[in-house]
């Protein structure tokens, strides 16, 4: 009888202490760790009023609305990239975020140095996408052939500006684009292209854009991040018109920006993050960003600055973007070939 007991007594023991893991393992389950998110910004920081700016919103609106954790680090030169991605790693991340075609080959080698490490990169993609790597791309020259068109009805002089920061494919996007715009608005219009050589020189971006107010160019769109800053600078203090790019950047100089053409990187962000939320987010896929996805536009403002039969034009014309009835050039080769 008293082995009896001692072995029920046993079991009853074993039992409860199974039942108390088992409620455990079920509390343990129940309890959803918090997301985190870590972004790497390139060399032109959070604070440049312009790619990098928009990409730390979107990750900050995401913080809010989708109760994530982040992590951000701003790269002070291009050879900090890697240091820096493997430092957000650390943090123990669900995603990393490299801001910037520049981070291409340091995002696809932690990639694979990571296997199990979800990855996006902004502004470029790769011939054979790694399966753990999101590519975010926009089509920012339909956002600039919007600009150009409302460039092209406002120029006063048929001389307008496209100051570049340094050349390359996306650059070459927006160059075009816009082009393409002045161009369908006013085929007499003249069309000056100078490159800075840097995204981070404001007093170059300025120097530029002077000289070419001081030849009769009365408009310039900027696509040179930090450098472009120094143009809008110029046009206020000569009281001619500037386009900004990436976000609104009228807030620089409010009666000098006539629209900023807008690369939504804020949007690209949230979603990306929100489907990490969501399960979705699926690796070695581009997502890419245009008018009809709503992920680049212009400012419309209604400040009197832009004319309401100019901005009907030029909505217009966005929807045939839209619908496909017009085919917005990227690359030189294209836009030369609407040229005739």
């Amino acid at each position: 009888m008293k082995f009896k007991k001692i072995t029920a007594l046993s079991t009853a023991i074993i039992v409860a202490s199974l039942s108390l893991v088992g409620c455990g393992s079920d509390s343990a389950k129940g309890e959803k760790e918090t997301i985190k998110v870590g972004m790497v910004a390139d060399v032109g920081g959070i604070n440049d009023e312009s790619f990098n700016q928009s990409a730390y919103e979107g990750l900050k609106q995401a913080e809010k609305e989708l109760g994530i954790k982040v992590k951000v680090i701003e790269s002070k030169q291009a050879s900090e990239y890697i240091q820096n991605i493997e430092s957000v790693i650390d943090e123990g991340v669900d995603l990393v975020i490299g801001v910037g075609n520049t981070m291409k080959d340091d995002i696809k080698k932690e990639a694979e140095s990571y296997p199990d490490q979800q990855f996006a990169i902004i502004d470029e993609t790769y011939d054979d996408i790694p399966k753990n790597v999101t590519p975010i791309l926009f089509k920012e020259n339909e956002a600039t052939f919007l600009a150009g068109l409302v460039a092209g009805k406002m120029t006063k002089t048929n001389n307008v500006g496209f100051l570049g920061g340094m050349e390359n494919q996306i650059i070459s996007r927006f160059e075009n684009g816009f082009k393409y715009g002045v161009k369908t608005a006013n085929p007499n219009a003249n069309i000056n292209v100078q490159y800075a050589g840097t995204f981070g020189d404001a007093a170059k971006g300025k120097s530029i854009a002077n000289q070419m107010y001081g030849n009769n160019t009365d408009i310039i769109l900027s696509a040179a991040g930090a450098t472009g800053l120094g143009a809008i600078e110029a046009a206020k203090e000569k009281d001619k018109y500037a386009i900004g790019v990436d976000r609104d950047q009228s807030n620089l100089a409010p009666k000098n920006v006539l629209t900023s053409a807008l690369k939504k990187v804020n949007v690209g962000v949230y979603d990306t993050v929100k489907e990490l939320v969501e399960g979705k987010l699926k690796g070695g896929e581009e997502k890419v960003y245009g008018l009809k996805q709503g992920g680049v536009g212009i400012v419309e403002k209604k400040d009197g600055l832009i004319p309401q039969d100019v901005l009907n034009y030029v909505n217009e014309m966005k929807e045939k973007v839209k619908n496909g009835e017009i085919k917005v050039p990227a690359t030189k080769a294209e836009y030369e070939k609407t040229q005739g």
